[in-house]
């Protein structure tokens, strides 16, 4: 077994089923999302589905969309599923895009798009900015540092969606782009994407909408009654969107898209190299190499599950998500933050330490995603939490009382951790601690 632990690569190859088993036994320590005892990272939609996905993909395993002239099947996936999306976000025939590897590739061509408009049609642009909420994604963060964009943050409202008036006042002769979430991934909360829009419509600004997250949930929970505001190419002054498939899409990771209101548009997202000797070189995306099994997968998942299918999701989905909020509300010292029309939301406590709370909560089995600003726990429903509300509501009011009784919890596990964070005045420290982990992550 010794060749199998050493991180190189072994004198001999190793028989498939050592390797195998020992993948799988890797797997214990990884968190147990097939139990539904994780809140984030996995849609999961059912083991038959699950495996109808693998066959998708791996029929298309080895194809690579680079040159959809030699994968023609690939093109034509590519282009039904942004179809199929764009159509249920409510864009016209004029809407286009195209597939990404997920949300963040997806956020990151947004920006790249408008940045290069930007270039083109006001030059004089030297340093130009974003106007986005403070819980707009990070992954704008990231792109606006790749792509020399600056982030223009504004505050929330006490609904804790964007800041209508601030973000008319953050405007600035150099801004190329407005954003707005729906719903964020922080509170779960849709900003108020009418009147950013007419803001946008207005300023003749660019506006995206993410959303990554939203994006193949909202439309049926709309569909079911549920009291969704217009966030999508309905809102006029909506010129971009993206939508991931592989979350409330269900499709396998990594499937996501990005969509204009316009060709004229989209084509500021491509790059062609034409002098290279290796000949013509055409990227509608940052990578290179795109897998084809994704993107298969993804038009799979949309023809298998079909509106009918979604809605019926969208149904369980939002029935739990409802059930959890009132029982979370209803324990004392605990409240969910704003209103979350949809299955994503984070809630909080006055008076004892949520990351203790979320350290207990850890020890009875559940994975919870702490955050900041303020301190809170996060969840995302799937449909694997039904018939988990009850079990998990019993554990959550237990580990309150077992932190109100032991407030010297707030001293260890990631409550610590947190807390030193959360309280550090400079937020460079912070920082240079998470490069810090970031380092010995990748240390063998």
């Amino acid at each position: 077994m010794g060749a199998i632990n050493e991180p190189r690569i072994p004198e001999q190859g190793l028989s498939p089923e050592q390797i195998l088993g020992h993948m799988r036994d890797l797997r214990t320590g990884d968190a147990d999302w097939r139990s539904g005892q994780t809140w984030s990272l996995v849609y999961h939609a059912g083991d038959e589905h699950s495996a109808f996905l693998k066959e998708a993909h791996g029929t298309f395993f080895s194809e690579n969309a680079l040159n959809p002239i030699a994968f023609p099947s690939l093109r034509r996936f590519e282009a039904e599923v942004v179809r199929m999306t764009a159509t249920m976000l409510h864009g016209d025939d004029n809407a286009v895009g195209t597939m990404t590897s997920g949300g963040s590739e997806s956020i990151l061509m947004a920006v790249k798009t408008y940045r290069d408009r930007a270039r083109d049609l006001h030059p004089e642009i030297k340093r130009p900015e974003m106007v986005l909420p403070v819980t707009a994604h990070a992954a704008f963060l990231k792109a606006g540092h790749y792509f020399g964009v600056d982030p223009v943050l504004v505050r929330l409202s006490d609904d804790l969606r964007v800041d209508v008036s601030a973000v008319q006042t953050a405007i600035s002769p150099n801004t190329i782009l407005m954003v707005g979430s729906a719903p964020n991934y922080p509170h779960g909360i849709i900003d108020p994407i009418e009147e950013l829009g007419a803001i946008a419509l207005d300023r003749d600004l660019g506006f995206h909408v993410d959303a990554c997250l939203g994006g193949f949930l909202l439309p049926w929970a709309e569909q079911l009654g549920y009291p969704i505001p217009p966030f999508d190419f309905r809102v006029p002054g909506v010129t971009s969107m993206s939508a991931d498939v592989h979350k409330y899409g269900f499709a396998a990771k990594g499937a996501s898209t990005i969509l204009y209101r316009g060709a004229s548009l989209r084509r500021y997202q491509f790059h062609v190299s034409t002098g290279w000797p290796g000949g013509i070189y055409a990227s509608p995306s940052m990578s290179g190499t795109r897998p084809g099994g994704p993107i298969a997968a993804a038009w799979a998942a949309l023809k298998r599950i079909g509106q009918d299918g979604y809605l019926e999701k969208a149904k369980g989905i939002m029935e739990t998500t409802g059930r959890l909020i009132e029982g979370i509300n209803r324990i004392p010292g605990l409240r969910v933050l704003g209103e979350p029309p949809a299955s994503v939301f984070a809630f909080t406590a006055d008076e004892i330490d949520i990351y203790a709370v979320g350290d207990a909560l850890d020890q009875r089995g559940w994975h919870m995603d702490r955050q900041i600003k303020p301190a809170s726990l996060h969840l995302m429903i799937t449909p694997v939490h039904a018939g988990l509300e009850g079990r998990f509501l019993e554990d959550l009011a237990n580990a309150v009382d077992e932190v109100r009784a032991h407030p010297e919890a707030s001293q260890g596990g990631q409550a610590a951790l947190y807390g030193m964070m959360t309280t550090l005045p400079d937020q460079g420290m912070v920082d240079e601690i998470v490069l810090q982990m970031l380092d010995s992550l990748y240390q063998m």
